[in-house]
């Protein structure tokens, strides 16, 4: 397995984004593992977000396209969308290089904090990649 960066204060899905929550808003991502597997990534498509709009657990939220594939972003929660990362739509390598930083996608004012309890901790989702790298 790759030595994927996986941070202890963030939660996961099997889709590989990641949320951060502080209080009652929550950052969400791609994962670094999700990053390497798309490789270099050439665009990302947040025009389907904006703020005062709301996003639904489970549904696709972003489209990130890379030299190798598009695929769909997913909300791990519901929420109102409180900040967008404009800043990916002219460097969104910033994926790439840092996932869980400067590579924020969305910010989000959870509106159902129960939907965290499905998600993944960081042991969890090291094992669910490792699973699929074996």
């Amino acid at each position: 397995m790759a030595d994927w960066k996986i941070p202890e204060d963030t939660k996961y899905t099997e889709n590989d984004e990641w949320i951060r929550v502080e209080g009652d808003t929550a950052r969400i991502g791609l994962t670094d593992y999700a990053q390497g597997q798309l490789s270099d990534i050439v665009f990302v498509d947040l025009s389907e977000v904006e703020v005062g709009s709301a996003v639904t657990k489970g549904e696709a939220f972003a489209t990130v396209e890379s030299v190798k594939a598009a695929s769909d972003v997913y909300a791990p929660a519901s929420g109102e969308v409180v900040a967008v990362n404009e800043a990916l739509e002219d460097s969104p390598e910033v994926v790439n290089s840092d996932p869980y930083g400067a590579g924020w996608m969305i910010e989000i004012k959870l509106s159902n904090p129960a939907d965290l309890k499905d998600l993944l901790d960081a042991a969890a989702y090291t094992k669910h990649c490792a699973g699929r790298d074996a």
